[in-house]
């Protein structure tokens, strides 16, 4: 098969396509001969040199895939040859086959199709796992979502307001905010015009943010504690401004806040797997009815991986990006 190998830590050009053997599924595995793979955030930094692989999985990138099972390995139930599945991967999913965990499998939705279905374990389990495990995010409640237009923040925004949630974001451009409030956000913050703090204390009230789900870190964790409600919850899941802040602890005491923090893939497979039941049982019909929608900004043939990346690194993309092997 064919795959994306990293020879040399480094940029974009760093990756090379080869060819290799197809994995064999092992106990409780399944093979999914891929076609189509998401590109996410982790990927951009392992491929840097600065995101090891947890011990046993696989050292190629890539952490979604969707297609079809090829093979299933001893102690599968759920799944056959043939079914079309996407799934959250431990890695190796920039290539032809991919192997899964199967609790780490979903079907692709009715309505869906592969290549977007590609775009929805990452991101999905991800705000999944911290907006509603983590933050116990609740109806009525207010939810912050800083990088409202990736694909963490498009799919963030579907998952809140189906949850009753009133949902504010930041972006970097009128066009995100635009399709961010298309999406659904009550008001999408610019923040290169406008203080994301003052524009949503006004537009709540003074209320604040009950929960606020944040990508950026630097700066913004001293203005997310600002702005947090009282008993307001804040939920980084990576700091791209820096992540050695100076903080003032006082107000968290006083709001009786919690920051906590999270990452997905040293996560075990009984913890995915949970995630993944969770996710068919509330959010599955959804997709199957078209009321949430995995939003494909670009896609890129296997070949043309570093293009992929560079424009993940631009941030001018609105979504996910998605690889065709």
């Amino acid at each position: 098969m064919r795959y994306i190998d990293v020879p040399e830590h480094g940029g974009p050009e760093s990756m090379v396509l080869a060819e290799g053997n197809v994995p064999a599924p092992g106990a409780g595995e399944v093979l999914i001969q891929v076609a189509a793979a998401g590109v996410n955030r982790p990927d951009i930094v392992q491929r840097a040199g600065f995101y090891p692989p947890p011990p046993g999985a696989s050292p190629v990138l890539g952490l979604e895939v969707a297609g079809k099972i090829a093979a299933v390995g001893p102690g599968v139930e759920r799944y056959t040859v043939g079914d079309s599945v996407c799934a959250l991967t431990n890695g190796g999913g920039y290539a032809e086959y991919a192997l899964a965990p199967e609790g780490q499998c979903l079907p692709v939705p009715e309505s869906v199709s592969e290549l977007e279905a590609a775009a929805i374990p990452e991101t999905f389990f991800t705000v999944w796992s911290n907006l509603v495990r983590r933050a116990n995010l609740k109806g009525g409640e207010i939810l912050l979502v800083h990088g409202g237009s990736s694909g963490i923040g498009t799919a963030a925004i579907q998952i809140a307001r189906s949850l009753g949630a009133r949902v504010f974001v930041t972006a970097g451009s009128e066009e995100k905010c635009h399709a961010c409030e298309q999406l659904g956000a009550e008001r999408a913050v610019n923040y290169h015009r406008e203080d994301f703090v003052n524009v949503i204390r006004e537009a709540t009230g003074g209320h604040g943010a009950d929960v606020i789900l944040d990508m950026v870190g630097g700066d913004y964790v001293d203005r997310n504690i600002q702005l947090a409600a009282r008993d307001g919850r804040i939920v980084n899941i990576a700091f791209l401004a820096g992540a050695k802040v100076q903080i003032n602890m006082l107000p968290v005491m006083l709001k009786r806040l919690v920051l906590t923090g999270s990452t997905l893939r040293p996560e075990s497979a009984e913890v995915k797997a949970a995630i993944a039941s969770d996710l068919e049982t509330k959010i599955w019909p959804l997709l199957a009815e078209g009321k949430i929608r995995p939003l494909v900004a670009a896609t890129f043939p296997l070949e043309d991986v570093a293009d992929a990346h560079r424009l993940m690194e631009s941030n001018k993309h609105i979504g996910k990006i998605v690889l065709r092997p």
